[in-house]
């Protein structure tokens, strides 16, 4: 999702995936990835798989999907899992996150439990005509406020990795995270079935107006506290546009889930509307997210 002009179409605008590669509003950002998120020697590497899914809960569309399983993982012993949207973009060793390396350093370095990714890209439509597009249905997933993501998740998604590994079935299990439109959509997932995921991170979150997200701060304010810990990673140089300002409903949401005595933490830096900071800070966000894990799980 690229800087938007303020008459782009909103149409249009919400047609348009999320790039990773999104250009910043800062000149320079000074994050680097470190030790954890580089290969490290001795250090065991988990397989990944590609898949694809035609949804009922979603129809009509069509997605790849990645799923990561760690080195450690032993059918006998239940895994965590995590989940995370725009999955091509987390699961690129060559990204920004490299994810699945960060995963295999901690797990081994015990700093998280044993854990299977799940990758999932947004679903689209197929042309009905050759030579046709695709139609994109990122947005309706990711920034819709309420339970069909969840629903997704839960009775279509998890089913198939279930079929093949041994997962875990306490929310404090389960931890779902994305970038942007994805860092909305893991929090509606947490908020509509806390019950089923307990930890949630998210990247230069979409908190806005793009479908109504914009009113998450006041929700959290006058519902009764649910069981969530949540990571929030924003950028003073995020977007501003005509769906509303980032910086700001990040800032909004971490006053909020400070007033209603939530787990939390809110990372501010300087950067813009990608996953530079998100890749930079991830080992210690995942550190932070799954502390204590072992003395949840026996609770």
């Amino acid at each position: 999702m690229n800087v938007v002009p303020r008459r782009l179409p909103i149409g249009l605008f919400l047609s348009l995936g999320f790039v990773l590669a999104a250009g910043s509003l800062t000149a320079a950002e000074p994050y680097q990835l470190g030790p954890d998120s580089q290969r490290q020697p001795n250090v065991p590497q988990g397989v990944v798989e590609k898949f694809t899914w035609e949804s009922k809960v979603f129809p009509g569309t069509v997605r790849d999907y990645w799923v990561y399983v760690p080195a450690q993982y032993k059918p006998e012993a239940p895994a965590c899992l995590m989940v995370f949207q725009d999955g091509r973009n987390y699961v690129n060793e060559k990204g920004q996150f490299r994810t699945t390396i960060v995963f295999d350093n901690l797990i081994h370095k015990g700093e998280m439990p044993v854990t299977i990714g799940l990758f999932i890209n947004p679903g689209v439509v197929p042309p009905t005509k050759p030579g046709g597009i695709a139609r994109k249905n990122r947005s309706f997933e990711y920034d819709s406020l309420s339970d069909q993501y969840a629903r997704f998740l839960l009775e279509e998604m998890i089913p198939q990795v279930a079929s093949k590994y041994q997962l875990a079935a306490a929310p404090a299990s389960r931890a779902i995270g994305g970038i942007s439109s994805g860092g909305i959509c893991a929090w509606t997932v947490a908020w509509e079935r806390p019950d089923a995921f307990s930890k949630v991170l998210s990247h230069v979150g979409s908190f806005t107006n793009i479908r109504g997200g914009h009113v998450y701060p006041a929700l959290i304010r006058k519902t009764e506290r649910k069981p969530i810990r949540v990571f929030l990673q924003e950028g003073a140089g995020d977007l501003d546009n005509l769906h509303g300002n980032w910086p700001l409903s990040n800032r909004q949401m971490a006053a909020a889930l400070k007033f209603a005595n939530y787990d939390y933490k809110f990372e501010m830096g300087v950067g813009g509307h990608n996953g530079k900071q998100g890749g930079a800070i991830l080992p210690d966000s995942l550190r932070w997210l799954w502390r204590g894990y072992q003395v949840e799980a026996s609770q």
